[in-house]
């Protein structure tokens, strides 16, 4: 889930505290060209390469091919470039589908005949998903309408390779829980030699609408109708077709097990062959296998399968080696994160990196140099470095990032390992970039360079505070403070505890921004508040498979006491004042928020609860199945982990916000909190934002009067300053 300026500044805050997730099939920020010694740009209205170390600029598509031939391109968000680099795709146009902008027009750019075209011409404004170039660049294919489409670029026609698409039956594409919670929205592959594509279909037929009413932009109320299968329904059928380009005639894999209780959240062509490899999640998400398919024959065979206790996460990718006989793959299956090689048939699997540790994320693999990158952080949960190791296995791991520079490090490394952008930040440090040789970790410039940045930078006077805490049940939680300015040791501070506490984000990270509140109208220091955010398990913290998954069966259990049992120690500190405690929380911070409130109501005095999940039954089912366990055996874990449970124990000041166009967490979270608390005679106090989605900031003035209701709530029923 995403989105904090108040109305920048805002999106941030919502994107820690939103459910879940991954971005497995957004493209890197950062494009760079084969071989790596320049990366491209949209630069004064036309695409160019800068070149490393020089940065010499050369325009590959110039402003008169894009904007002289009377086409309104509007604004590129995106671009590729064929294989042999010369054509260009151009993406432009976009409108959001759900959370994301993925459907827009796209044109191809000839950078011989210096020619401009317009692909899928004749289909709805705006309507095209995903186009890719063939691999010998002549023919693109795309999404419209939940169809796949190619046109030929050569002989200037376009044909349709489905025809069965609609509302529901979905080609190429996703539904919303699958884009939600896999990150699937890209759904279909070409071939590697251009005579067919993989697809995916996703039959949502049977799925259930849920109804958001809208009662604002009409006389009469309409209803908005969001297919959205709730915890306990079954989910979308899926497979997985092989279309032929020739003939528009569609071969479906056989693929083991029932294509309803069964997701696919990855799937791809083997490099150089008519192999497909594809990942399937049993409805649990406690197995997965891999299979190889014949894409000719439709057969399949498994080739790896991994089970767990608890849950098992998608993959973010394929990465082969060793000429397609090997691919990277990362695991938990030692009670840690690692990259292992697999080979293809799945009967050698070598451990790449070792250790009590996990693999944040892969950063680069350098089969020519037998290196392999990666994001760490062995003894800092709150931290990223990048290190490397032996891509072969058995090799130390190297720390790659200078430990003069304690934060968050990301790298953007090109693919002959080369150069990287090197971003870094710390709670007092924004982010900086530097451009640097990776192989002598010199930076290009010294100009540019994270060390001459870092002398321009003042410290503030009032930094982040880190600090670890154990509890009375003998668990060690990380956590930052933001103390008042002008803090005066001998006088009591109202508290403010920031939560999220779910499986799908971290909030206790040593990047900028940790101590600040961006929802707070006003200054929170100046007005004398204590600020903190505590780690809670079960968060995705790399601190284990154990930590992460302790969680299973236990949301709005384990996390919640976890919160309560480090705010019991921190109310002991001499400097807080216990009876003006307030906590509050975005999504799934919000449901933390609403748990804390009712289950501990001896330490929490005021909450803010925004887009909570109210009742765990409501929510969608890939999400809440993966960590809830399956409500088909029992519900008992869903209900004692839900706010409305414990509705009746309220004792404090409640504010409960929500947007009542939310496809996400619906509307009906709140009014069934709102009954439950009714029922009970709890009084509390409730904003409800007309029309407005999960991140309530759509419409004008939304986000600047969200943040006075939350100000003035806080200010009124938890007021600033030291006593």
């Amino acid at each position: 889930m995403n989105f904090r300026n108040i109305v920048f500044k805002l999106a941030l805050v919502v994107l820690i505290g939103f459910y879940g997730k991954t971005h497995a099939q957004n493209k890197p920020e950062l494009r760079w060209t084969k071989d790596g010694n320049a990366y491209y740009q949209i630069m004064d209205g036309e695409l160019v390469t800068i070149s490393l170390p020089e940065n010499e600029r050369k325009t590959i598509v110039s402003r008169d091919l894009l904007y002289s031939s009377g086409v309104n391109l509007g604004n590129i968000k995106d671009f590729d470039l064929s294989p042999d680099g010369t054509k260009v795709l151009l993406y432009t146009n976009s409108k959001k589908v759900w959370r994301y902008e993925t459907r827009g027009d796209y044109f191809v750019a000839d950078l011989k005949a210096n020619t401009l075209t317009q692909v899928g011409k004749g289909k709805p404004a705006s309507s095209l998903m995903f186009a890719k170039f063939s691999p010998d660049g002549n023919k693109v294919a795309y999404v419209s309408q939940h169809n796949l489409y190619v046109d030929d670029l050569q002989s200037k026609s376009s044909k349709a390779l489905t025809s069965d698409g609609t509302d529901r039956m979905i080609n190429g594409t996703f539904d919303w829980v699958y884009e939600e919670e896999f990150d699937c929205r890209d759904g279909f592959r070409w071939s590697p030699d251009g005579q067919s594509i993989a697809y995916w279909q996703i039959d949502a037929t049977k799925i259930s609408n849920f109804l958001m009413i809208n009662n604002t932009d009409s006389i009469y109320a309409f209803t908005i109708p969001v297919e959205y299968p709730k915890v306990g329904q079954d989910p979308s059928s899926c497979k997985i077709g092989i279309v032929s380009i020739a003939s528009s005639q569609t071969k479906w894999l056989n693929i083991p097990g029932d294509k309803v209780q069964n997701y696919i959240p990855r799937m791809d062509w083997v490099p150089n062959t008519n192999e497909v490899i594809l990942q399937q999640l049993n409805r649990e998400q406690n197995v997965s296998k891999l299979f190889i398919a014949n894409a000719a024959t439709g057969e399949t065979g498994t080739i790896y399968t991994e089970t767990d206790k608890a849950w098992i996460d998608p993959n973010k990718d394929w990465e082969w080696v060793n000429g397609g006989k090997e691919f990277i793959w990362m695991s938990e299956k030692d009670g840690w994160r690692h990259a292992y090689r697999i080979s293809k048939d799945g009967k050698k699997q070598t451990l790449i990196t070792k250790g009590d540790f996990d693999v944040i994320e892969k950063s680069l693999v350098d089969e020519k140099n037998n290196l392999f990158y990666y994001i760490a952080s062995p003894t800092n949960a709150t931290q990223k470095y990048l290190f490397k190791t032996k891509l072969a296995g058995g090799g130390k791991q190297e720390m790659v990032t200078p430990s003069i520079l304690p934060g968050t490090h990301t790298y953007e490394i090109s693919p002959n390992g080369i150069f990287a952008r090197h971003t870094y930040t710390s709670a007092i440090v924004p982010p900086i970039t530097e451009w640097m040789k990776l192989t002598t970790l010199n930076p290009l410039t010294m100009a540019g360079s994270i060390t001459n940045q870092l002398g321009k930078i003042k410290p503030p006077k009032n930094k982040v505070e880190f600090f670890k805490i154990k509890t009375e049940d003998g668990v060690e939680l990380d956590g930052w403070m933001k103390k008042p300015d002008n803090f005066d040791q001998t006088k009591k501070y109202p508290v403010v505890f920031y939560v999220y506490g779910e499986p799908a984000s971290q909030t206790v990270t040593d990047t900028y921004g940790a101590g600040q509140n961006w929802l707070y109208a006003g200054n929170m220091p100046q007005d004398g508040y204590v600020y903190i955010s505590i780690e809670n398990r079960g968060a995705p913290a790399p601190k284990g498979r154990e930590w992460r998954k302790s969680i299973y069966k236990n949301i709005g259990i384990l996390n919640i006491r976890d919160q309560a049992m480090a705010a019991k120690k921190i109310l002991d500190w001499s400097f807080i004042d216990k009876n003006r405690v307030a906590v509050w929380g975005w999504s799934g911070g919000g449901s933390s928020t609403l748990n804390l409130m009712f289950q501990y109501p001896e330490i929490y005095k005021t909450g803010i609860a925004i887009a909570a999940v109210g009742n765990q039954l409501t929510y969608d089912n890939i999400y809440q199945e993966r960590y809830m366990g399956s409500p088909l055996v029992t519900k008992e874990a869903y209900v004692k982990g839900s706010p409305v449970t414990y509705a009746k124990n309220l004792k404090g000041n409640l504010l409960y916000i929500h947007g009542t166009g939310d496809d996400n967490v619906h509307y009906q979270n709140a009014e069934m909190l709102i009954n439950e608390l009714i029922k009970n005679r709890k009084v509390f106090q409730m904003m409800s934002y007309p029309n407005r989605t999960h991140s309530i900031n759509e419409g004008e003035g939304t986000s600047e009067h969200l943040a006075l209701t939350y100000t003035r709530f806080l200010q009124q029923f938890c007021p600033p300053g030291g006593k």
